[in-house]
């Protein structure tokens, strides 16, 4: 069987073709206001790098904000909870929590012994919880946004920063700027913050056994640390998390199972809950 897995997100969009229950091929480009030419150069690449043809792929299945753009997959209906499920069971079948940071939004989602959805809770009301916070720290720092991971590692003091709002928190780091405080510290203190609703966020949904972290975030080195130091525990982090929801909609529709698997209402992580 080869499938094909499709996740078109807000920032990028993945593509993965599974063979024979690995992993054959993968490609990630930027999502751009064209979504469908991001899919088919998404596609094309993955197709390429797995050494086959088009006509070779027996399903496709199509996930993420802009799945319904993906009109040629056999499924374009995938919740992203469900996809991510399935991918980190793909991959760590060990895992009963995925907590899922991409550049708009995070997930929290339990997951059972076969990989499907028991409960997730969801931050979508506020970039605070998500990548584009630290995109617009780093703005406000004037360092680039994929060295504000290591920055963070070099400090060890604890600053308070507001993560319940992007426009609060961009005024209280030139607050600290002016007071002299490092770029360092200031940066350990953006991920503290950002875990920190992170995992306040997980734990509605129960953050249980071993924890994957999935999603763009996952690359930065100061937001893994500070969630280990508020999770208490090592993390299962794969080598391409970005991918994660494209491998599981290949998965999904490679089953031909996809039309049971359903994920509950989510518990939503709103502004009156964590104010």
């Amino acid at each position: 069987m080869i499938s094909a897995g499709i996740d078109v997100g807000a920032v990028a969009t993945k593509a993965v073709i599974l063979k024979d229950g690995k992993v054959a091929g993968k490609s990630m480009v930027t999502t751009g206001f064209e979504q469908k030419e991001s899919i088919d150069k998404a596609l094309a690449e993955a197709i390429k790098n797995a050494g086959i043809s088009r006509g070779d792929i027996e399903r496709i299945g199509a996930t993420g904000a802009g799945s319904a753009v993906v009109d040629f997959a056999d499924n374009n209906k995938i919740q992203d909870v469900v996809a991510d499920a399935a991918g980190t069971h793909f991959l760590f079948p060990q895992a009963r929590t995925v907590i899922d940071v991409g550049g708009e939004e995070a997930r929290g989602i339990k997951v059972d012994e076969k990989g499907r959805v028991a409960d997730f809770a969801l931050n979508e009301r506020c970039a605070a919880g998500a990548g584009a916070f630290v995109e617009a720290m780093a703005r406000a720092l004037e360092v680039k946004t994929e060295e504000m991971g290591e920055l963070s590692l070099k400090s060890d003091k604890d600053i308070e920063i507001n993560a319940q709002c992007t426009i609060f928190a961009e005024s209280e780091v030139v607050s600290q700027i002016h007071a002299k405080t490092t770029k360092a510290d200031i940066a350990r203190a953006v991920h503290e913050g950002m875990a920190t609703r992170v995992v306040s966020m997980a734990r509605r949904s129960g953050i249980e056994g071993e924890v994957a972290l999935i999603g763009g975030v996952a690359y930065n080195a100061g937001f893994v640390d500070r969630i280990k130091e508020h999770i208490g525990k090592d993390l299962l982090i794969p080598e391409d998390p970005q991918v994660v929801g494209a491998i599981g909609a290949a998965t999904i529709v490679a089953t031909g199972l996809e039309g049971e698997l359903k994920a509950p209402p989510p518990k939503l992580d709103t502004e009156k809950e964590w104010r």
